[in-house]
This record gives C-alpha cells, sequence and structure tokens, in this order.
C-alpha cells in the first residue's frame, strides 16, 4: 500500500472529541519510550507526521492520525516513565479505558515492546489487558536496529516465550531506523481493515 496523504486529525481525552467518521482504527500502546511515534512515521514514510520527543511521556492524549481516509492510527499515552502526577495519571488511564472499551471501530491493536529487554511488569499488564480486551493484536518488537540482525529472531522468540508461550497471538520486530519489516507489518495491517 503506497500511503499518500497522512495526516494528523486531533487529539482527544474524550468520546465527543473523537473523529465522527466510520473509519476503522488500529490502536498503539507500549511504554513511553517505545518509539510509537517513530514507528508510525516510518509506516506512512514522513519523517514528522507523528511527533517524537527525546523526553519519555510527552503524549498525554488520544492522537489520530488519518492514513488516507482508510483508517486511523490511534497513538495512545505510554506508560511507565512519565512524570506526571498521580492525579494526571489517573486522569490519563481514564480516557485510555474509556476509548478502549467503548469505541466500536477498533480493529487492531499494535502492542510496541524493546526487542532489547524482557517483558516489563507493565508490559505484562499491558499484554493481559490486550488478551482480555477480545480485540485483535499484535506484539511488535521494535528497535531491532539496536541489536545484531542475526540475533532478532531469537529476541523475538524470547520476548514471545515470556508473553506467549502458546504462540497464538503475531509477534513480529521492527526496525524505524533501517526501515526493514515494514511491509510485513503493513501486510498484516491490511487484514484487520
Amino acid at each position: 500500500m503506497i500511503i499518500k496523504n497522512p495526516k494528523f486529525e486531533i487529539s482527544a481525552t474524550s468520546t465527543k472529541q473523537y473523529p465522527k467518521n466510520n473509519l476503522p482504527e488500529i490502536v498503539l500502546v507500549g511504554k513511553s519510550n517505545v518509539g510509537k511515534s517513530s514507528f508510525i512515521n516510518t509506516i506512512v514514510n514522513r519523517k514528522n507526521l507523528a511527533r517524537t520527543s527525546s523526553q519519555p511521556g510527552k503524549t498525554r492524549q488520544l492522537n489520530f492520525y488519518n492514513i488516507d481516509d482508510i483508517f486511523y492510527f490511534v497513538d495512545l499515552p505510554g506508560y511507565g516513565y512519565s512524570k506526571m502526577s498521580k492525579k494526571e495519571q489517573e486522569t490519563v488511564a481514564n480516557f485510555i479505558e474509556e476509548y478502549l472499551s467503548k469505541s466500536k471501530k477498533i480493529k487492531l491493536i499494535l502492542f510496541l515492546v524493546d526487542i532489547r529487554h524482557m517483558p516489563t511488569n507493565n508490559d505484562k499488564i499491558m499484554y493481559n489487558y490486550c488478551i482480555n480486551s477480545n480485540l485483535p493484536f499484535i506484539v511488535i518488537c521494535n528497535k531491532a536496529d539496536k541489536i545484531a540482525p542475526t540475533k532478532v529472531i531469537d529476541s523475538v522468540n524470547t520476548i514471545q516465550n515470556e508473553l506467549n508461550p502458546l504462540k497464538d497471538i503475531l509477534f513480529l520486530p521492527f526496525s524505524s531506523e533501517r526501515k526493514i519489516y515494514t511491509e510485513q507489518i503493513m501486510e498484516n495491517i491490511l487484514k484487520f481493515i
């Protein structure tokens, strides 16, 4: 799929602000510094569609990116590193929960983890949330450029063995730096929209 005109559409914190059309939504979840914005930019082949930051925890709203009026990428605030107050964390958790439980347009969750590290407790909580949501999801093992190419498949398998020993969920490597694996990921996204 050649993406011609992706655009940022809206940041939202409540159902009233969500886009009013019926485009399918592909949701990105993961910890604050896992590279969700870079993932979006690489998939749509744009440098600055989604703002990246050297400071984790900058995303504090649901960001809707309209991909050629075919589907949305919805980037959720990351977890784990943000310097938000307890009250802010509660507020963010509430609108994320509201979105995930009320949106009828979610077709797929992309759960990004860091390929270099074993899943954290927060990653395991998010993984269980994805399972319990009954929504289809794929685990993206990001930052594959940070390890030797010969170790990528072993690292993906190690993470999958930790989170999904049944191997009934798809785990895929990804690298924004090397722009490899993008076609495989896009093929899988298109199956759900």
